[in-house]
């Protein structure tokens, strides 16, 4: 489990002709095991703040804590190291390997450092959670939307991430898909015990998370 703390974290794109200020000075703190959801109109930093939390990003200013630790700080390889074990991603296209089984995309992170085979009987027990065992070596392409997206899931807590950051998870499924990533969503959040954060459009899930940020005009206030 994770804390999440930001301190006057900005960020400003340099566009060429002029700088662009996404984020302005933003700050809060989390709680390990909190749940919450990002809104705000397109262009207003939702994602950006997502990657800057993910450590897929710097900041141009400000810092960002996980569990007390700036990962800026980190060198390149450690804080890849760093991002593969504490942070899980999922995104609204859940850029599954169509090559690959469900069982196999759902490995993939265990690889990045281990040099093993990863752990198959933890990939097995999650893809029973998200309703996926009679799935294990169909390719992503035999799939419904809905059932990449879970296998997305999977895939985010294959190796016990404190903090699970979903970027629009739920926003190209049809609405009974997108209920039923939601209620998937909640449920495993409230048994990993993960910092669940999810940037959204959808009113119906930002509604059942139990806090609400809204970002406008770079700036960060719970509703």
């Amino acid at each position: 489990m994770a804390q999440l703390r930001l301190t006057d974290v900005t960020k400003e794109f340099d566009t060429g002709a002029d700088t662009v200020q996404v984020l302005n000075r933003v700050s809060f703190e989390l709680d390990a095991g909190a749940t919450v959801a990002v809104t705000g109109p397109s262009g207003s930093g939702k994602s950006t703040l997502l990657h800057l939390i993910g450590t897929l990003d710097s900041p141009t200013g400000g810092k960002i804590e996980i569990d007390g630790r700036d990962p800026g700080g980190l060198k390149e390889r450690q804080l890849a190291r760093f991002r593969n074990a504490t942070i899980g991603f999922i995104f609204q296209d859940h850029h599954l390997l169509p090559q690959y089984s469900v069982l196999e995309n759902v490995l993939v992170p265990t690889l990045a450092f281990s040099g093993s085979g990863g752990d198959e009987a933890r990939a097995r027990e999650l893809l029973d959670r998200v309703g996926l065992a009679h799935r294990l070596t169909h390719r992503p392409g035999q799939l419904s939307g809905g059932e990449r997206q879970r296998v997305a899931v999977a895939r985010a807590l294959i190796n016990g991430p404190g903090v699970l950051l979903c970027d629009e998870p739920t926003g190209s499924l049809d609405a009974r898909a997108a209920a039923s990533v939601t209620d998937l969503l909640l449920e495993l959040q409230a048994d990993q015990k993960v910092l669940l954060i999810i940037v959204t459009h959808s009113p119906a899930l930002a509604g059942r998370c139990p806090r609400h940020f809204e970002l406008k005009d770079g700036q960060c206030f719970e509703v």
